[in-house]
């Protein structure tokens, strides 16, 4: 009797959901009551805002040279750049 299994798969599955729906819970519970999505959003708008204001003709030029080829977002819904 030969009883060599080594070439036999066993399966194996594992359900994370049960923990993913914790980790989720936590992260919310983590970042407060008082935490306010669209007051984050508008923040990171703002901020975005100041990062490229006040640039002088050269760097203007720069950044509207990235933004058309892609590397920065664009004004605009949404942040990601195309590439």
């Amino acid at each position: 009797m030969n009883q060599d299994k080594t070439n036999e798969v066993i399966p194996f599955t594992l359900d994370l959901s049960v923990d993913e729906s914790r980790r989720r819970a936590e992260v919310i519970a983590a970042l407060g009551a008082d935490w306010d999505p669209l007051a984050v959003l508008q923040g990171e708008d703002e901020a975005y805002a100041l990062l490229y204001s006040g640039l002088d003709g050269e760097q203007q030029r720069t950044y509207d040279l990235l933004v058309a080829a892609g590397v920065l977002p664009g004004e605009g819904s949404g942040r990601a750049p195309s590439h």
